[in-house]
């Protein structure tokens, strides 16, 4: 897991790419960045499914195939990603790091 300052940016791009993220529902949302056939994005679905039953989030399923080449080919080979607000969590990952990463958006979020 890592913050990167260009987290706004890139999700602007995304937005730019698929307009439907631009929803005012979805600026909160952790976003699970992922393609069909991907059988480690259905095991983040999972840990995902795991994590809602202690702590229920939002989250948006973003298939990376919609988006043009070169936003695409970012996340080709790191996905499944899931991008909050403000971090990147790249696969693997477990209950236990999106418990951090909760408690990491929820810290950002009340700066």
């Amino acid at each position: 897991m890592y913050d990167d300052n260009n987290i706004k940016a890139l999700r602007e791009r995304m937005v730019a790419a698929n307009p439907n993220l631009g929803h005012a529902e979805n600026n909160d949302k952790w976003w699970l960045l992922g393609t069909s056939g991907c059988h480690l994005c259905d095991i983040a679905k999972q840990v995902l499914t795991q994590f809602q039953a202690v702590q229920p989030i939002a989250y948006q399923q973003v298939d990376i195939a919609h988006f043009d080449e070169p936003l695409m080919m970012e996340f080709a080979t790191t996905i499944p990603v899931i991008l909050t607000p403000s971090t990147r969590l790249n696969y693997p990952f477990s209950v236990m790091d999106l418990q951090q990463l909760f408690i990491q958006s929820y810290i950002a979020n009340q700066q």
